[in-house]
């Protein structure tokens, strides 16, 4: 699917010049705001982004001081995860 949308020629060629590419910065923009809001995961900004890993996301998200989508919810199911696996203390 291509997703496009107008800019007034001024401001296109004034962002022209800031970005090295135009496109690209949208939809990482697009990426970035998608993850930060919850409407998808790591693993979706992996594949929009071509990345090989889900740690590889996390790393380009880290790198735009994206916070990691992890509440108190995840911490403690993770944590009950790790006791049934490894028995709890």
């Amino acid at each position: 699917m291509i997703i496009s949308f107008d800019l007034p020629s001024d401001i296109e060629q004034d962002l022209a010049g800031r970005f090295e590419d135009l496109g690209e910065a949208a939809k990482e923009a697009f990426v970035i705001e998608g993850y930060r809001n919850g409407k998808f995961g790591l693993s979706v900004v992996r594949r929009l982004l071509g990345l090989a890993s889900r740690w590889e996301a996390q790393q380009w998200l880290s790198e735009r001081h994206v916070p990691l989508n992890y509440t108190t919810e995840d911490l403690e199911s993770d944590r009950q995860s790790l006791d049934r696996v490894l028995g709890e203390k």
